[in-house]
């Protein structure tokens, strides 16, 4: 059997199978489908392998809240209707989620879609969770919902972007020295470990310079080459994360700075700023000054509070905050009995700032 992508499955099933079905037992309900959401195929990222668990035709029927009575007689039509098998996978019924749109995104991202979204809401959403509303395909919106939210939701307002990308240069300007200073007191091991989390920094920092979301860590490295940067950059960064003592360590990430650089000038968003490596002080450490690009970047800011913040702590949005997979799914703990007010990592940047 050749492996069919699951997308292209998606769709298949849905123009082959439930829009049928739906016409025919439910020809004036109104309803959304698509496939967004968790899943490597959302992404594209799919292969045979993925075919192993949770995967196959399956998709979501977003309702309007006045049809969410309808739940259970759809499935039950869909039960019916459905074969067992399509284009040799089995169909398992429920991989297909029927929920209304204000749920779905009540659970991914803690907000009301009637309501605006405020710029501090953006800091509390994982970019994996962003990526997965906006990827994927939408086979059918009667009522524009979907469509308006995922370009509502396409990447981050400006400010937020600044933000972010003066964080990570903040985060640099933090530890560039420090793989230098581990490795020169003999610790090739602590320096190989500062170095990395700056390879993955630079990497978050180009995702957010081609103003794309960045996944989570399994399709990371693999989206990543598919950015405009990645033919020129990856080899450096690769030489960086290889290296085996710190002076080698030093010289290739040496040279991702003064790439690194050069591409924040071409983004004309600051004045040029320098693109060669300088010394740490009177240390014999040669580092980019990343605090310099934070501070430049951060006064380009110009929303009230995304500035005072920017003043007060560069801690940048959720995935610059922790890498805790659980901790990033902070928002699917907010229900209706919590609203989302009382979400933690509002509560986080709002005692930022009092």
């Amino acid at each position: 059997m050749a492996f069919i992508k699951g997308i292209e499955l998606s769709r298949r099933f849905y123009y082959e199978i439930i829009e049928q079905v739906i016409s025919s037992n439910f020809p004036k309900l109104q309803y959304t489908s698509a496939l967004i959401g968790p899943g490597s195929e959302v992404l594209g990222f799919d292969t045979e392998m993925s075919t192993d668990h949770d995967w196959g035709p399956r998709l979501f029927l977003f309702l309007q809240k006045n049809d969410m009575n309808l739940v259970n007689d759809i499935y039950q039509v869909l039960q019916k209707n459905i074969p067992v098998q399509f284009y040799g996978y089995t169909v398992d019924l429920k991989q297909t989620v029927i929920t209304s749109l204000e749920q779905f995104i009540k659970r991914s991202l803690a907000i009301d879609i009637h309501k605006d979204i405020q710029l501090i809401d953006w800091l509390t959403f994982p970019s994996q969770v962003l990526a997965e509303i906006v990827g994927g395909e939408v086979f059918c919106d009667d009522t524009g919902q979907l469509t308006k939210l995922r370009k509502q939701l396409n990447y981050y307002p400006y400010d937020i972007w600044l933000f972010q990308m003066a964080s990570i240069w903040n985060r640099i300007g933090q530890e560039e020295h420090l793989v230098l200073r581990s490795g020169y007191m003999g610790d090739e091991l602590g320096s190989s470990i500062i170095g990395s989390r700056i390879v993955r920094d630079i990497m978050n920092l180009c995702f957010l310079m081609e103003r794309q979301y960045a996944p989570y860590p399994k399709w990371f490295g693999t989206a990543f080459k598919g950015l405009k940067c990645a033919d020129e950059l990856l080899p450096m960064l690769t030489n960086a994360q290889s290296a085996r003592t710190w002076r080698e360590r030093e010289d290739a990430l040496c040279k991702v700075y003064e790439f690194i650089a050069s591409k924040h000038n071409q983004l004309g968003i600051t004045e040029n700023m320098t693109n060669q490596v300088t010394f740490f002080y009177d240390r014999p450490f040669k580092v980019i000054q990343g605090g310099m690009f934070a501070d430049v970047i951060a006064r380009k800011i110009t929303d009230s509070a995304i500035r005072k913040l920017s003043q007060k702590r560069l801690i940048g949005a959720i995935d610059q905050v922790t890498d805790n997979t659980d901790f990033r799914s902070i928002n699917q703990w907010c229900t209706d009995e919590h609203s989302t007010e009382r979400n933690i990592v509002r509560l986080l940047y709002n005692k930022i700032l009092e």
